[in-house]
């Protein structure tokens, strides 16, 4: 039977994060990202559960009990992590046979940019500790959730910047490539992206940075207008691009174009990557990463309300995430029903 790789809209389980500590690149921020996390943890358990890795449990269930998260919703594993970045180390889960399958690609650090020792163990230490009903698989290929859409159709939506980077499978071209995902994941079709990028990404451009496959053939963007910004050319080639498309009945995507993020800075006057297309999808809600600009904030949470009807939006403030290169989706990964223990 072949494999179907869900949408992320589909009935989930829980949620997987792990808890940003000491010996994380957070470490000089470490109180005021522990908070992002923490209303992460409190809105998601308002809809399913959470999975939550952390190197020491005793402390981290106080802060969280103290802030009033729902405990009953929350299961925590002592786990040894190099950083938090849940989507790109988290299985990828696929059904078969109408029963779900993890995934466990190789995560090597983004291309063998960070160090990712420990990740790369995450999920295989998870199901031998019980985490998991599913049944696990192992995959050599190299690839992270965040570099990948589904439609849970058949359809994926990348970046050939990412799936392509000679220091992830180098051994493997666009149609090697191409038929890893149809074996995998049951892809019947792969939109390739050539253009977009964000400054200060990591990442060598993952998809849910940019541009997300949203239920009824819906596609949602970044979008700039502003000629004077650095990304303008490229995501305008994107857009047309997207416009190029075509759903799995032939027929254009309907677009949504996100407002541009105010440009943000670290300390050292470095772009950072502020996007609004790193939302997070869960059981009647979605979570929106806002960046404490309230007029785009506002018309972001709108806009994505568009593409999910019926569902609460939630904002969720996520500038400090950003210090880091990643936002809300990036720390973040759905566990589909039939997925948790």
């Amino acid at each position: 039977m072949k494999p179907r790789l869900p949408a992320e809209w589909e009935v989930q389980d829980g949620v997987m994060l792990a808890w940003p500590h000491q010996g994380t690149d957070w470490s000089y921020m470490l109180e005021e990202v522990q908070s992002v996390f923490v209303e992460i943890i409190r809105q998601i358990t308002r809809f399913e559960r959470v999975l939550l890795i952390v190197p020491e449990v005793g402390a981290v269930r106080r802060r969280l009990a103290d802030d009033g998260v729902d405990m009953a919703r929350l299961s925590f594993y002592e786990l040894p992590a190099n950083d938090t970045w849940a989507r790109d180390f988290g299985p990828l889960t696929v059904i078969v046979n109408e029963r779900p399958v993890l995934l466990d690609f190789g995560f090597n650090g983004w291309g063998l940019k960070f160090a990712s020792d420990q990740d790369n163990c995450i999920t295989r230490r998870l199901s031998e500790q019980g985490a998991f009903l599913a049944g696990i698989k192992t995959i050599g290929l190299i690839m992270e959730g965040g570099s990948i859409e589904s439609d849970g159709l058949g359809t994926i939506m990348t970046t050939s910047a990412c799936l392509l980077s000679p220091n992830r499978n180098p051994q493997l071209d666009r149609s090697e490539i191409e038929l890893a995902l149809a074996s995998l994941l049951g892809t019947r079709r792969v939109l390739w992206l050539e253009h977009g990028w964000l400054a200060g990404d990591d990442t060598d451009s993952h998809v849910d940075t940019l541009a997300r496959i949203c239920p009824d053939n819906v596609i949602i963007y970044v979008s700039c207008d502003d000629e004077r910004d650095e990304h303008y050319r490229e995501l305008k080639l994107m857009e047309r691009e997207l416009q190029a498309f075509r759903s799995p009945d032939g027929s254009p995507y309907r677009l949504i174009a996100l407002p541009w993020a105010k440009a943000c800075f670290d300390e050292a006057g470095h772009r950072l990557p502020a996007t609004y297309a790193n939302y997070l999808v869960i059981n009647r809600a979605v979570l929106v990463p806002t960046y404490r600009d309230p007029e785009r904030d506002r018309l972001a949470m709108e806009r994505i309300g568009q593409a999910y009807p019926g569902r609460e939006i939630v904002p969720v403030d996520c500038l400090p995430l950003i210090q880091q290169h990643g936002s809300l989706h990036c720390v973040t990964m759905q566990l589909p029903e039939g997925v948790m223990s």
